[in-house]
């Protein structure tokens, strides 16, 4: 998401941090802002919009010359992108200038608490309460380090954290909890960054902070503590690759990259989301409760990827809420003249925002007057801006036209939506939903855990370059998995591949199966025992007829043994939790297979990332 830098160095520091902000416009961004230090006071510039538009309001008002910066591209979580919502925030005694990453769950307390004690702010952004909370604690004579570790301690959830203070030039002090942060270390100049592609140009030589540590930068040395003013240990590496691949931080396509990104995005979107006081907050969801209670029907509306993830959301949103819902191909949506009331709630997903289709389909239905909610990962995107409410996935910019994180964030929001319908709509206790939470907060390390393990996968891929046909099966929320499995290598590896729930295999199906053609099963957990045993004879009717069969089971499913030829284990999880780690391999899969052939995975032929028209 967001891009951070600082510099402290005798460069010019406002050209050597917006220049590291162009190096991370890739990242996705709606403004961009630099403060430096000059004469005992800050200079700062910002601007909504891109950074030339930043570029021409310094041209009108240059930045002084300084040894000490900091720059940022926001992209907007609590407020919209606006001039004042941008980062640096500025304290109100105009000592402490601040960018942030991620997200403060705690802000408003902490807000308020300022409020009471005479602090104005200038911004709607959680962002804000740590830069008041910063120059308070710098007012009452705490050094910069030791105010930042005071204030990380009484911060909840995700952030990178990144001060100046205009009475100490020629040092910056930085934080991270959950949230990326490096230091590039040079030759009498120093820099952080959210990304080594921000220093690449200057320096190879980086520190990788832990969680909850604090850095402390001059220009002469990099100080690392952890959030109680310990001495804490950081890992010094060597970057190897050159600028454009730094981008990719090191992977050979954005596309791999954003699949081994997958555990921070899950749980970017569910950050937040679930109080202390265990209840589910959905803050841009401005639809009064009393509306969602009446609601009779849930239609889901998506394109490609989007709408697998809305089929597997129909199994969870029916199961938590026992409101019908049906999914949509958007395309198709308003040409069927579908039966829509102001009882009848759409969820509309979109990765960009922009999908013409869905787009289209929003327009028929408010039309008709139901209500819509927009799950999107692009901030003030058209969809989001046309509909009623908005779920953010916050996953960050999504750079392969293939998506991969996109898929998962989706099915985390919508689930994220079926237990705040259950919620309000009173059909799951309190405990039940906290359980179900609880369950869905395990999830990113396990889908961390696969990814450590994919390995398998990768060799399976090698043998398969040649493969012509492959085919995917799956029951329940597999089913979708599989078509989501097949869609990846239509898409990037221009193979044949095909999804099919694997009840229907007689009833069609069957007839593709021919000696050694890859079949990629997704076999239910144990505990869906029907579904289970079903599977089984599935993978064994295929076997027998002379197919390879890939099989992803859990950890503990013994009875699947005999019947694979490939069997890669899955951790164990809830039948409704499983699309969320069952998808990764299908996606390494497709992802090696067309890197192995030689194709652009990132730009596939003939697609774009977002379709904008019908």
């Amino acid at each position: 998401m967001c891009g951070i830098i600082g510099y402290v160095g005798p460069r010019d520091a406002s050209k050597v941090v917006v220049e590291g902000l162009r190096r991370m416009e890739y990242r996705g961004y709606d403004s961009a802002g630099v403060a430096v230090i000059a004469d005992g006071a800050l200079d700062v510039r910002k601007k909504a919009g891109k950074i030339t538009n930043l570029d021409a309001a310094a041209a009108d008002h240059p930045l002084a010359a300084s040894e000490t910066g900091i720059g940022h591209t926001r992209w907007a979580t609590h407020g919209g992108p606006t001039d004042f919502n941008a980062h640096p925030h500025v304290s109100a005694n105009g000592r402490v200038a601040l960018i942030h990453n991620g997200i403060i769950e705690n802000f408003a307390p902490l807000r308020a608490e300022l409020e009471q004690g005479g602090v104005t702010f200038r911004s709607e952004t959680d962002s804000e309460v740590a830069a008041q909370l910063l120059g308070r604690a710098v007012a009452d004579g705490a050094d910069l380090a030791d105010a930042m570790r005071s204030v990380c301690n009484r911060l909840h959830g995700a952030f990178t954290l990144v001060a100046i203070d205009a009475a100490e030039p020629g040092r910056l002090v930085a934080a991270r909890r959950n949230s990326p942060l490096v230091v590039g270390v040079g030759d009498g100049e120093n820099f952080v960054a959210s990304d080594v592609a921000a220093f690449i140009e200057f320096t190879r030589q980086a520190i990788e902070l832990g969680q909850d540590q604090v850095v402390d930068v001059t220009r002469d040395g990099v100080t690392v503590t952890d959030f109680d003013g310990r001495p804490a240990e950081s890992h010094p590496f060597e970057v190897t690759w050159d600028l454009s691949a730094a981008e990719k931080q090191g992977y050979d396509w954005f596309m791999r990259k954003e699949i081994y990104e997958q555990p921070q995005a899950v749980a970017d979107t569910l950050l937040g989301r679930y109080n202390e006081d265990g209840s589910l907050k959905l803050d841009e969801l401005h639809i009064p409760e009393a509306e969602l209670r009446t609601i009779d029907k849930i239609i889901i509306v998506a394109c490609g990827t989007a709408y697998y993830a809305g089929m597997v959301a129909k199994y969870a949103i029916e199961h938590w809420t026992r409101i019908a819902c049906e999914v949509e191909i958007a395309s198709e949506f308003r040409y069927r003249d579908p039966i829509i009331t102001p009882r009848t709630l759409v969820v509309t997903l979109s990765q960009s925002g922009e999908t013409a289709d869905t787009l289209m389909a929003i327009r028929h239905a408010r039309e008709q007057g139901a209500k819509v909610i927009a799950i999107c990962n692009t901030n003030g995107a058209t969809i989001p801006r046309e509909s009623d409410a908005v779920i953010y996935t916050h996953a960050g910019p999504e750079i392969g036209v293939a998506s991969t994180k996109g898929f998962l964030t989706q099915v985390a929001a919508c689930y994220l939506l079926g237990l705040y319908l259950a919620q309000v709509r009173e059909t799951k206790f309190g405990d039940e939903i906290g359980a179900i939470m609880s369950e869905l907060a395990a999830v990113p390390p396990l889908i961390q855990r696969v990814l450590d393990e994919i390995e398998p996968i990768k060799q399976l891929a090698a043998k398969h370059v040649e493969t012509e046909s492959v085919l995917f099966l799956g029951r329940h929320v597999g089913y979708p998995v599989a078509l989501e499995g097949a869609l990846k290598l239509k898409e990037i590896a221009y193979l044949h591949a095909e999804g099919f729930p694997a009840g229907e295999l007689k009833h069609g199906p069957i007839a593709l199966v021919e000696n050694q053609i890859p079949i990629f099963v997704v076999v239910p957990p144990q505990g869906r025992d029907q579904l289970h045993d079903k599977v089984i004879s599935n993978i064994q009717e295929v076997r027998a007829r002379g197919a390879f069969t890939v099989v992803l089971a859990e950890d503990d499913d013994h009875e699947v043994t005999p019947y694979a030829d490939f069997l890669f284990r899955l951790p164990k999880v809830s039948t409704l939790m499983q699309p969320l780690v069952a998808t990764v391999p299908l996606q390494m899969f497709a992802c090696e297979v067309a890197s192995l052939k030689g194709y652009d995975v990132d730009q596939p032929r003939n697609l774009a990332k977002s379709v904008t028209v019908e």
